[in-house]
C-alpha cells in the first residue's frame, strides 16, 4: 500500500458505533466498581489482553512517552504494574510522578482513562509477584537493562545463558533490586462508550476530599 493509498483510506473509512448507552443512572458510584463490571464483560467476551493498558509518563524536560504493559493487580483502589526500575519508564516516573493509563476495548467500543500519581508498591509486594512468575521470566528480568542500548541480540542471549546457568540447579531465583511494581493511585477516572454519529457516552469521576464525584462530558 503506497503513502496515497493510505492517505485515501484513512480520509475514506467511516465505521458508525452501536448503540449501547451509558448514562449516570447505570454506573456505579464507585469507578472502581465500574471499572470492575467492565472487566468481567471484557473477560467474558474473550479479550485479547483484556489487562493490557496505554501507560503515558513525562520527562523531566517535559516529554511524554507512551508504552503498553499489563495491569496485574488492584490494590486499595491503585492499579499495579511490574518493570525494571531502571528503565525509560521508570527514570520518567522518578522526575514526575504522574502518569495517565488508557485501557482501550475496541470490540466493545470502550476505554477508560485514568490519571493519578504514581509511586513503588511495597518491597513485599513485589516479591510475591516476582515469585510466582515462571522461572524463564525470572531470568529475563536478570538479564534485560530494560531500555539501554542493546549491541545485538546474541548479546541478550548470552545473558540469558549467563543466568540460565546461574540458577540452573534453583527454582528459588531472588528478585531484582532493580525489579518490582509500580501502583497508579487514582484521582481521574474517565468511562468513555461509543454511540452513533460520535455522540459517545462519557462519565467521568473525578476525587475531592477522599470522595468520588460523577460527571458527564460532551463526546
Amino acid at each position: 500500500m503506497s503513502l496515497e493509498d493510505i492517505k485515501n483510506y484513512l480520509n475514506s473509512i467511516r465505521r458508525d458505533f452501536a448503540d449501547r448507552p451509558l448514562n449516570e443512572d447505570s454506573v456505579k458510584k464507585n469507578p472502581i466498581d465500574q471499572y470492575a463490571v467492565w472487566f468481567e464483560e471484557a473477560v467474558d467476551s474473550q479479550l485479547l489482553d483484556p489487562y493490557a493498558m496505554c501507560l503515558s509518563t513525562v520527562n523531566k524536560n517535559g516529554k511524554p512517552t507512551s508504552r503498553i504493559v499489563y495491569m496485574r493487580d488492584i490494590i486499595n483502589d491503585a492499579f499495579v504494574f511490574y518493570t525494571n526500575y531502571n528503565s525509560q519508564k521508570a527514570g520518567d516516573i522518578q522526575h514526575n510522578p504522574f502518569a495517565a493509563l488508557n485501557i482501550h476495548w475496541s470490540e466493545l467500543e470502550r476505554q477508560i482513562r485514568i490519571e493519578g500519581s504514581i509511586e513503588k508498591v511495597k518491597p513485599e509486594i513485589s516479591d510475591a509477584y516476582f515469585e510466582g512468575r515462571p522461572k524463564e521470566s525470572k531470568i529475563g528480568a536478570w538479564a534485560s537493562k530494560q531500555s539501554d542500548l542493546l549491541e545485538n541480540r546474541d548479546a541478550l542471549s548470552a545473558k540469558v545463558e549467563l543466568f540460565t546457568d546461574k540458577f540452573k540447579n534453583t527454582d528459588d531465583i531472588p528478585r531484582p533490586e532493580f525489579w518490582g511494581g509500580y501502583q497508579l493511585i487514582p484521582n481521574r477516572i474517565e468511562f468513555w462508550q461509543g454511540r452513533p454519529s460520535r455522540l459517545h457516552d462519557r462519565i467521568v469521576f473525578v476525587k475531592e476530599d477522599d470522595k468520588w464525584i460523577l460527571q458527564r462530558l460532551n463526546p
